[in-house]
């Protein structure tokens, strides 16, 4: 016997869970994703997710409701008669009629080791606060949000240099992994619950623009786990006159440095930067409209030199 499911995600994190389940042998009566989205180079083109690519690959049905308001829309999901639905970073909330729509509700896919980064940005938020370790969970959801009951926990370190892209890249493939081995143990009912303790509770909220900006007043530690927190995107930043006018420039890599100065400094031609206290190294950078440069090359170009202040507060 395998499971019917229904499989509700968006984003390219959710695309390894779909393409395992199915290899899994387990049955896909449909697929959620979020509606085509304005994209191309004009903005004009509607763009399907990468999970509705993906479906349509597996030759897969899919849906793109923008929500779950309208009666016929629940009574569609109803009618699918799954086992279960699985769900990965989809992004809409799920009304009490979809949650119990299904013989066992609905699993969640969620990359932290809740109950600690709850919501929108748990894999950004984690490297931010300069957490060691985070992980994948599979809980069963209820009206909450991220609060219910865990079936499933996989750990995995976080290096003092990944970037919150590189945690991605591996929470995807752990948290696919772990999602089958959840809904096989579920197909032999052997899923047990665990409910999330009280303490400990954070919510990983949004990332806002206002944010990105570089603070080098900061203790370097904190500037370094903000940079490689938005790392590739939306990507930190901080402002310097190049060619007698202001840019701004995205850091998309570095490391803790020896040195000491005023905030905002530039100390070395390597690009080391004096914080609050303790100093940055920048490796990888990128001008508006440019590629991605390590350090060396980016500065073949456009020539920071020691003395340079860069601007130590937020805008």
């Amino acid at each position: 016997m395998s499971l019917s499911i229904i499989f509700m995600g968006t984003p390219e994190f959710s695309v390894p869970t779909l393409r395992l389940l199915v290899d899994a042998g387990h049955r896909i009566c449909a697929v959620y994703t979020q509606p085509p989205r304005p994209g191309g180079r004009r903005g004009l083109d509607l763009q399907k997710s990468p999970v509705h690519r993906a479906a349509e690959l597996l030759g897969l049905p899919v849906f793109t409701p923008v929500n779950f308001k309208e009666p016929e829309e629940r009574q569609r999901f109803r009618e699918l008669d799954a086992h279960v639905a699985v769900v990965v970073a989809y992004g809409l909330l799920l009304p009490e009629a979809i949650l119990s729509g299904t013989q066992f509700a609905c699993y969640n896919g969620h990359a932290s080791l809740l109950p600690r980064w709850r919501g929108a940005a748990p894999i950004q938020r984690a490297i931010m606060a300069g957490d060691k370790k985070t992980g994948m969970m599979v809980m069963k959801m209820d009206k909450g949000l991220d609060t219910g009951p865990v079936a499933l926990t996989r750990e995995v370190e976080i290096g003092d240099t990944m970037t919150a892209g590189e945690l991605h890249d591996k929470l995807m493939l752990v948290g696919a992994k772990a999602m089958v081995e959840a809904m096989n143990k579920l197909e032999h009912d052997d899923l047990p619950l665990t409910a999330q303790p009280a303490e400990g509770v954070l919510y990983a909220a949004k990332i806002d623009k206002s944010e990105t900006r570089i603070d080098f007043s900061k203790p370097a530690a904190d500037v370094h786990n903000h940079i490689r927190g938005l790392s590739p995107f939306p990507g930190a930043w901080f402002e310097a006159e190049i060619a007698g006018r202001p840019e701004r420039i995205k850091v998309l890599g570095s490391e803790l440095a020896e040195g000491e100065g005023a905030a905002g400094e530039v100390l070395t031609d390597g690009l080391v930067i004096a914080c609050g206290s303790g100093a940055v190294r920048l490796t990888k950078l990128q001008k508006a409209g440019g590629k991605p440069l390590a350090a060396a090359d980016f500065l073949r170009g456009t020539p920071i030199v020691p003395g340079t202040m860069l601007a130590a507060g937020p805008a």
